[in-house]
């Protein structure tokens, strides 16, 4: 009779602990259910998430086969989902513009970036600095290079300095290499001989 007890007390105490398991079990399974909903939700709008993330990046653009630009940025962010599809440069963006012979012909700088590669078109917003191959420098905070038209242009206030005149105005708009450009609603200070 103690033996039957004993069996009967030990299939109970194995049915509660199974029962016991179960319960755990089936909470820890809805409770991460929960939780990979709520970490989906995150992804649900996938253009809002880079393909590719780069950090110190250096890297060299050719074409043709000659190495024409030198890209420098801290942060490279690619979306290639979004609508238009583009680069993001938003931690400051160092590009360097090569002749044949592998001199820097051109310096750009600013603040942050976005390239539109489907437009090849460059948005660059925020101190931004350029030097052209004639020495020439450029700063405004805004401004677009239209690699397809090869042009590049502003509305937005631009300072010119050259050797012997600064010239400010709003509104800018150039040929691809900055070597003839026009500034609209212009003012400067010029140096004039006696």
């Amino acid at each position: 009779m103690k033996l039957q007890q004993s069996a009967d007390f030990s299939r109970r105490t194995h049915r509660t602990a199974t029962a016991i398991m179960a319960v755990v079990v089936l909470i820890l399974h809805l409770s991460c259910k929960e939780n990979t909903r709520s970490s989906l939700q995150l992804f649900e709008h996938p253009d809002s998430v880079a393909v590719m993330s780069t950090y110190d990046v250096s890297t060299i653009i050719s074409d043709s086969g000659h190495i024409r630009y030198k890209i420098d940025a801290k942060e490279w962010m690619v979306y290639s989902k979004r609508n238009p599809p583009h680069w993001a440069f938003k931690k400051g963006l160092q590009l360097e513009q090569f002749d044949t012979l592998m001199n820097v012909e051109t310096t750009i700088k600013c603040d942050t970036a976005f390239y539109y590669n489907e437009m090849k078109l460059w948005k660059l917003i925020g101190n931004v600095n350029i030097k052209n191959p004639k020495g020439q420098r450029f700063f405004t905070d805004l401004l677009y290079w239209d690699q397809e038209e090869k042009i590049i242009y502003s509305d937005a206030y631009i300072r010119v300095e050259q050797e012997e005149q600064i010239t400010e105005g709003i509104g800018f708009s150039s040929n691809q290499d900055l070597s003839v450009w026009q500034i609209k609603n212009t003012k400067g200070i010029y140096t004039v001989d006696k």
